[in-house]
């Protein structure tokens, strides 16, 4: 395990770029919730309007 007086190595940080956390997941389905009933709401108001 590393130790905390140990540099992080050049690849350290992109590698924790990429994990996916919980949290991460959470807000990208939230945010992709709203955004599709955004997008289908108006889609059913210009159908209905029209």
């Amino acid at each position: 395990m590393a130790d905390k007086n140990e540099l992080p190595l050049p690849g350290d940080a992109e590698k924790k770029k990429r994990e996916i956390t919980l949290t991460r997941l959470a807000l990208w389905l939230i945010i992709g919730g709203f955004g599709a009933y955004l997008l289908i709401s108006g889609l059913v108001g210009i159908v209905g309007k029209g």
